[in-house]
């Protein structure tokens, strides 16, 4: 299986759009994550959702091929163009990343009085 997916649906002329990627999260511990951007075909995305963390990316994998089933059971069928929405996913994936980092700073202690 794929690590990214890109699902279309058209529906009275209009065509919605669900981009799926699988990626790792920060701190070597094997945790993955399963990014899906969705929105009508050609604009700006209207949904960035986030699943996981997944330990290991064949976990993660089967979880994306059971939402490409449910989909396509819903109208949605395969399309091969490239992930348009790419930055997007980037994006969430830097947001995820950031809460799972340690703090960066310096820590100040006030003596106690």
């Amino acid at each position: 299986m794929s690590r990214s997916l890109c699902l279309t649906r058209e529906c009275l002329g209009v065509t919605t759009r669900i981009e799926c990627t699988v990626l790792p999260l920060v701190g070597d511990q094997g945790l993955w994550t399963l990014i899906c951007v969705a929105g009508l075909d050609a604009r700006q995305p209207s949904a960035v959702k986030a699943q996981g963390p997944f330990h290991g990316p064949l976990v993660v994998e089967q979880v994306l091929d059971d939402i490409a089933e449910s989909l396509s059971g819903q109208g949605y069928r395969i399309c091969h163009q490239p992930l348009i929405w790419r930055l997007h996913a980037q994006a969430q994936l830097r947001r995820l990343n950031g809460t799972r980092a340690a703090p960066r700073g310096i820590s100040l202690s006030l003596p106690d009085s």
